[in-house]
């Protein structure tokens, strides 16, 4: 289910005008926030300062081709939904760009509607792997109490702090991903809203503040853990 007055964010990255537009104008139409970009470079400048719900890239592209921006953006572990179309039809080609990470491959001339049904459904799938079973209101590890809703945590001392709305939501999400590193991107589409971008030291901080209220030893931590270039990760 979407959520209410939620659009979907897709960068569009295609050179040919004309082409451009018309699929801009049909995407719009569907409801979604559509973001250009005509050649290769000015897609990953987009990529890296915005979150999307799914790209749609062409493989002919001026300055840097599309399956470079496909293999740059998983080199990111961004996972990011990438719908590429491509002039090419062989298989060789297809097997080149799943391979290189795309998740669907389209050819040239295609049909409107199947690639707006392809985009619906790659968007939908990326939102069921983000949903994943959401953990409760109270949450115990250790000698741990975490109250989402109330946001405050009965912590190893036994006494009771306060938290920040963010920092019950990063919380939050990272037991939700137990055991599994969580990409900033994620953090920042989650914690910060959309095209909200804070430095990822404000994220360290985040931790660091984890680790003060929670850990028995904040130099070796048990359950909150930096992965460095990569995110962070929950463990128990």
């Amino acid at each position: 289910m979407a959520r209410p007055n939620y659009k979907a964010s897709v960068l569009l990255v295609e050179d040919e005008e004309h082409l451009h537009e018309t699929l801009r104008l049909n995407l719009e139409l569907e409801g979604y926030e559509v973001t250009s970009a005509y050649d290769g470079s000015q897609a990953m400048k987009s990529i890296q300062q915005e979150y999307f719900d799914v790209i749609v890239l062409d493989i002919m592209l001026p300055e840097m081709d599309g399956i470079s921006v496909t293999e740059s953006v998983r080199l990111q572990n961004n996972d990011v939904p990438i719908l590429i179309l491509s002039a090419k039809n062989t298989p060789a080609d297809k097997i080149t760009g799943l391979k290189k990470g795309a998740d669907d491959y389209l050819t040239k001339p295609f049909n409107l509607e199947e690639l707006l049904l392809r985009v619906d459904k790659l968007i939908s799938k990326n939102k069921r792997i983000q949903d994943r079973e959401t953990v409760g209101d109270t949450y115990t590890f250790g000698s741990n109490k975490v109250d989402f809703k109330a946001q405050e945590a009965t912590i190893k001392d036994g006494s009771v702090i306060s938290l920040s709305k963010k920092e019950a939501m990063l919380l939050k999400l990272l037991v939700e991903n137990k055991n599994e590193v969580v990409t900033r991107e994620k953090i920042l589409q989650t914690v910060w809203g959309y095209n909200v971008y804070p430095t990822t030291r404000t994220i360290d901080n985040f931790i660091l503040n984890f680790r003060k209220y929670f850990e028995e030893d904040t130099r070796n931590p048990r359950y909150f853990h930096s992965v460095r270039g990569v995110g962070y990760k929950y463990t128990e």
